[in-house]
């Protein structure tokens, strides 16, 4: 049986060596004690977000309003960022699709995820409701990556609109990364790809339910971005990003 992961902040693990404490305390501290039960002699993974993985086994489990673990670390380990970053750039959607998006690219491993409002968007982050999407969309990001057992958790970046995903992506091609747009008209499949190993991120843009306008595929294209396509089917903005990563992550060597 796998290991539970449970996210503390970078600050508890600094300097944390074999044989020393470690704590879970806070919301994660009350689930792990209330909800996942953990009782003392478990062993669990304590991670920090940023790389960092203590493994350890529980030593006392409190319950009550301060329900936490404490626990003992038998091993520590430090996982480097991966390179380059892969980034899903993921319209919103409606009925959950995004999120779906969000969480299944997750566990296959993207790096960060960015909301973007494109023309054909019905979901539409207005107001406050853009501060209430991208909390959302962390929770979402944190429940996958501890389903996934990562180590690092992907950054949530705040929302783009429209036009302003096109000198996203000029900035970042003239830094050297690449960006690849999903597009089932597209002539280059997308392990034909251009993508250098030394780029530093690797951004995979997904359309809405409606898919992509003309307008949006052309402007994308002159900022420097790739016209790809998945394959014969077309898939659903829920599944096109996941798959994309999938076999980035694979081209890549990262499922070695």
């Amino acid at each position: 049986m796998s290991r539970p992961v449970f996210v503390v902040p970078e600050e508890n693990l600094d300097g944390v060596s074999p044989g020393e404490a470690v704590a879970v305390t806070g919301a994660e501290g009350r689930h792990a004690a209330t909800v996942r039960r953990v009782r003392a002699g478990e062993l669990i993974d304590v991670v920090d977000g940023a790389g960092r993985r203590v493994r350890a086994t529980v030593t006392n489990v409190t319950t009550g309003h301060e329900a936490g673990l404490d626990a003992v670390a038998d091993e520590v380990t430090v996982e480097p960022a991966s390179r380059p970053a892969l980034v899903l750039v993921q319209a919103l959607a409606k009925g959950g699709r995004d999120e779906l998006a969000v969480e299944a690219g997750t566990e296959v491993g993207v790096d960060a995820v960015q909301p973007w409002q494109a023309e054909r968007s019905v979901s539409q982050w207005r107001g406050p409701k853009a501060a209430k999407g991208e909390a959302r969309w962390q929770q979402v990001v944190l429940a996958a990556a501890k389903q996934a057992r990562r180590s690092w958790i992907p950054q949530v970046r705040g929302l783009i609109v429209g036009a302003q995903l096109i000198d996203e992506v000029a900035e970042k091609v003239a830094s050297g990364s690449a960006v690849l747009v999903l597009h089932e008209e597209a002539g280059v499949p997308i392990t034909s790809a251009e993508v250098g190993t030394e780029a530093p991120e690797v951004l995979v843009v997904v359309g809405p339910e409606g898919g992509l306008t003309e307008f949006e595929v052309d402007s994308l294209v002159a900022a420097g971005a790739q016209s790809v396509r998945l394959g014969p089917h077309v898939l659903r903005t829920s599944t096109a990003g996941p798959v994309a990563v999938a076999l980035l992550a694979e081209r890549l060597g990262r499922w070695t």
